[in-house]
């Protein structure tokens, strides 16, 4: 198996990702992670293929992911992916300017502005809110029935909380999840792409106006109140930022309980002992982070001057992927990596440095809600398919499943 074309003499196309490997990447991250160094690929991740280098293990993805010679300024972004692009005839836009696709200081002053909605005594003020929405998913659970797990909970529970703090009505959910999976496809064409990014912002900037006329009690309201020392956030930065916000804040972290359900599965004295000691599911789910990382690659990162990984030397203006689900099943990190232990720390499932992931206080209270109220509720299952027939989404940014049959007893 290959997870991607090293770069050779001959030009080829850039396809990343085979269905064997998005069914499994992980013996392949680990033969690269055994070479020891860092290696140059075409790589396809959502539309463009580019020539890139792909970080696997777990020390060097951590310094890197906090190292300030790597870049994310959107700026500039999309003349390096030009520069760097397999086909240099491709069209390539420019990313919208958000937290995901900044620098300081302007990564400072768009992260100061949303994090006053991510502290820990708003997150934790959440919790009702969780548990509500929680129940009603489960509520909808019939004993010997069978439910898609994916779409029936882990989708909908993450998605309405994350809703609700924006402000976004749910009637809008629908669209939200299929521009998302649009953008995320590896088969959407770029014209796609960009139809979606032009529906999706126009949905968001008809949503602001309304919420600019008729403020309400929400994230939205509160961000077009914002004001930074004199500064508001610019229209685009808005928009960028509603849109990154509902999408990370939802699709990760249904992504994270469907694995915890899987693991669960195939552990069920593990299930049994979390259904009798509640209190230990926190640290299920930070090795539910690490073993099945929601994200298999960070986003985008550029070089602004050369930067050394072990004994290669990566050039300035090169793209850098940092692989969150490689390096978290580094051995040289985590002993025995391919087990589920509850004993571990250091996982880089939200990223590290500056751009750590700014949701995870919320994932993790959701994570736990989630499955403490499934355990206490429905504390037996099995899966309605052969284990071998769970299929992960055929993406190479995300690790996700697509849909797991659940019958609960």
């Amino acid at each position: 198996m290959t997870i991607g074309q090293q770069e050779t003499s001959t030009p080829h196309p850039a396809d990343m990702l085979t269905e064997e490997f998005a069914q499994d990447p992980y013996p392949g991250f680990a033969r690269l992670r055994d070479g020891g160094t860092v290696d140059r690929f075409r790589l396809k991740t959502f539309s463009t293929a580019v020539y890139a280098w792909l970080v696997t293990r777990h020390a060097d993805a951590r310094r890197l992911l906090a190292d300030p010679r790597l870049s994310k300024d959107a700026g500039r972004i999309a003349s390096v992916i030009r520069a760097q692009a397999v086909d240099p005839d491709e069209h390539v836009t420019d990313n919208p300017p958000s937290m995901l696709f900044s620098d300081p200081p302007d990564h400072t002053r768009l992260r100061r502005i949303v994090g006053g909605a991510f502290t820990t005594r708003r997150v934790q003020s959440l919790t009702p809110v969780i548990e509500r929405f929680t129940d009603a998913a489960l509520d909808r659970i019939v004993a010997g029935e069978t439910v898609d797990f994916v779409t029936d909970v882990a989708l909908p529970v993450p998605m309405a909380v994350i809703g609700s703090l924006l402000g976004i009505p749910e009637e809008a959910f629908d669209d939200f999840r299929r521009w998302s999976a649009e953008l995320g496809s590896v088969g959407s064409s770029l014209s796609d792409k960009q139809q979606v990014i032009a529906d999706a912002y126009g949905y968001v900037r008809d949503l602001i106006a309304v919420k600019r006329t008729a403020p309400a009690d929400d994230l939205i309201s509160a961000l077009i109140a914002a004001d930074d020392e004199g500064g508001r956030l610019a229209t685009d930065e808005l928009l960028s930022t509603v849109f990154l916000m509902m999408n990370a804040g939802y699709e990760t972290t249904a992504a994270m309980l469907s694995s915890a359900v899987l693991l669960l599965h195939r552990q069920p004295e593990l299930r049994a002992e979390l259904a009798a000691d509640p209190g230990r599911v926190p640290a299920f789910v930070e090795e539910v982070l690490r073993y099945e990382s929601p994200l298999n690659l960070s986003t985008i990162r550029f070089t602004e001057q050369e930067v050394t990984v072990g004994d290669t030397v990566i050039p300035a203006g090169e793209i850098v992927f940092i692989s969150l689900c490689a390096a978290n099943r580094d051995a040289d990190r985590f002993p025995d990596p391919d087990a589920v232990r509850l004993d571990r720390d250091g996982h880089l499932a939200f990223g590290h440095g500056i751009h750590h992931c700014l949701g995870a206080p919320l994932a993790r209270l959701e994570g736990r809600v989630v499955l403490q109220r499934l355990l206490a509720r429905h504390p037996h299952w099995r899966l309605a398919v052969a284990d071998d027939e769970v299929a992960w989404r055929h993406s190479l940014q995300f690790r996700a499943i697509e849909s797991l049959p659940v019958r609960f007893d």
